[in-house]
């Protein structure tokens, strides 16, 4: 199970008929998720005024308490009561490379609530792709020049066909740049990316 944080963003169609309802739907899943262990945070926006389509986002510390709150009694009675004005749902995991570029958190909103006031929330400024790719080859050149080197010397590699290489080269440095060498080049980059 993943260690890091897990954002799940969900893009809800609501019949406009039961905004008002929806409103107080919406927030009652967040206040619910919020009494969860390993709960961060969580908000929601319209697309406008006038708009049927909600974003929602919440994160969770890790896979093990996401899957707390998923799996939960409460989420699936509360997820029910919502049957009868979200037309349809969408939902993602950020648990890829685009978690790794969610650090530093800068920016906030003003989230409306039920009730009339508003929340403020957090919102993950991810940098630019430039700097994203930048990052990746910073961590993609060195070991694949690495393994490369270590994979010479072995009998026979050389003459192995190309799509064979490839695939032995990617097949162990896709695990190694996800779980070690990405994660640690976004941390030793972090305030050049937050830039």
């Amino acid at each position: 199970m993943s260690s890091e944080p897990i954002t799940v963003s969900i893009r809800r169609e609501v019949d406009p008929d039961h905004v008002a309802e929806a409103t107080a739907w919406a927030q009652t899943g967040v206040n619910l998720a919020h009494r969860y262990p390993g709960f961060l945070g969580s908000g929601w926006v319209r697309d406008g005024e006038d708009s049927n389509v909600w974003h929602m986002l919440y994160r969770f510390t890790d896979e093990e308490t996401l899957l707390a709150w998923e799996r939960s009694g409460e989420r699936e009675w509360w997820r029910s009561a919502g049957e009868g004005f979200v037309r349809s749902e969408r939902a993602r995991r950020r648990t890829g490379i685009e978690g790794w570029f969610d650090e530093p958190t800068t920016d906030t909103i003003s989230i409306p609530r039920a009730d009339g006031s508003t929340t403020t929330m957090s919102v993950v400024r991810t940098p630019p792709r430039w700097k994203q790719a930048v990052s990746i080859w910073l961590g993609f050149f060195p070991l694949n020049v690495a393994f490369t080197y270590a994979m010479s010397p072995v009998p026979g590699w050389n003459e192995l066909p190309i799509w064979l290489r490839v695939l032995t080269t990617t097949l162990v440095m896709t695990p190694l740049m996800t779980y070690w060498v990405l994660p640690w080049v976004t941390r030793s980059l972090r305030r050049w990316l937050a830039r």
